[in-house]
């Protein structure tokens, strides 16, 4: 069987696609910028995630932890390398089949952002090149579209127009993947074990609200790190052919409402439910005294719903039950995990 190689495999989403690749019996290696990651067993492994640690653990809507250990049962071979220093590349995808490309730099200053995202994917996309891999698959953002408000959006019909550093750098990121003639995933809000981003800001907006909601009917693309893994991993086996686009939507097909999104997040994190209603000037105003960003608002209040029904046709694949379910299998990991950092 062909070697799978996975960056930024100690991250967020990229702890959940070694998990998955284990079930599978995939061989892999794993790439990391220190040491190679320490193998342990058992899914509590998954869940020990660093609330301190900020960069390059993987890519996706600003999820990034690193150092900790991986769940992994099946061989995987180790390899030193980092993205920002291009020369420690070389010879690291020799005999690599399959490139899973999970890392990048999230936040930080812009010339970091720079040498990792950018230069960083272009060094890593030559030397894969270089050593023949078959496929490259690069694991990238929906937030490289910028603001705005997105209705069953197909990503051939979207112009980026990055908003940050590190939105424009991935995005420069993909254009080398995609000039490779590899395969970019853009999901949105992605939600699971590990994720130190998109519960706990959520959690920190309703605290300033106060259980206050301005209606929350805008609706989100939303998926589960588990499914996510699986669909990056789909899009790395897929027969040649199969894949009809290079730039694909990576979440559930269903959206999710803010509504339901922020009602779910405040039961297991004992919050209070929103449920009086003030309107958006004013929850702005609350979190402008909150000291909180305004993100969040902008994307909670219009909709940022992106079609993915060509990637899980291109699969060949049923998605899950979606996010009232999957949701409902991590609460107890957050309401222990994230409530105390909260």
């Amino acid at each position: 069987m062909h070697t799978t190689m996975i960056t930024g495999a100690t991250g967020f989403i990229g702890r959940h696609v070694v998990e998955e690749a284990r079930t599978r019996e995939i061989p892999l290696r794993l790439m990391s910028r220190h040491r190679p990651p320490v193998l342990t067993t058992g899914p509590a492994a998954l869940g020990d995630a660093d609330p301190g640690s900020a960069v390059r653990g993987n890519a996706g809507p600003g999820n990034t932890v690193s150092g900790n250990p991986l769940t992994a049962t099946v061989p995987a071979q180790g390899v030193v390398a980092d993205l920002a220093r291009p020369e420690t590349l070389r010879g690291a995808c020799d005999g690599v089949d399959v490139l899973l490309h999970c890392a990048s730099q999230i936040g930080g200053p812009a010339e970091v952002n720079e040498a990792v995202n950018a230069r960083g994917t272009a060094a890593l996309v030559a030397e894969a090149r270089r050593a023949g891999v078959r496929r490259i698959v690069y694991l990238s953002t929906a937030s490289v579209y910028g603001r705005g408000t997105f209705r069953s959006a197909r990503a051939e019909t979207l112009d980026r127009h990055p908003g940050s550093v590190t939105s424009r750098t991935r995005a420069a990121a993909e254009d080398a993947v995609r000039e490779a003639g590899g395969i970019v995933l853009r999901p949105h809000l992605v939600y699971g074990v590990g994720d130190i981003w998109v519960v706990p800001a959520l959690a920190r907006l309703l605290l300033a609200l106060s259980g206050a909601s301005a209606g929350w009917h805008a609706r989100m693309s939303a998926v589960s790190a588990p499914e996510l893994a699986r669909l990056v991993l789909g899009v790395g086996s897929a027969p040649a052919g199969s894949l009809t686009a290079s730039v694909y939507h990576a979440a559930h097909p269903r959206p999710v409402t803010a509504a339901e999104l922020l009602s779910a997040v405040a039961e297991c994190m004992g919050l209070p439910a929103p449920r009086r209603k003030l309107t958006v000037a004013q929850v702005r105003e609350r979190l402008v005294a909150a000291d909180l960003p305004q993100l969040a608002l902008d994307m909670l209040a219009t909709d940022h719903w992106f079609d993915s029904a060509p990637l899980w046709s291109d699969l060949g694949r049923v998605p899950g039950p979606g996010f009232a379910v999957d949701f409902a299998e991590t609460r107890e990991w957050y309401g222990n995990t994230v409530r105390a950092a909260v």
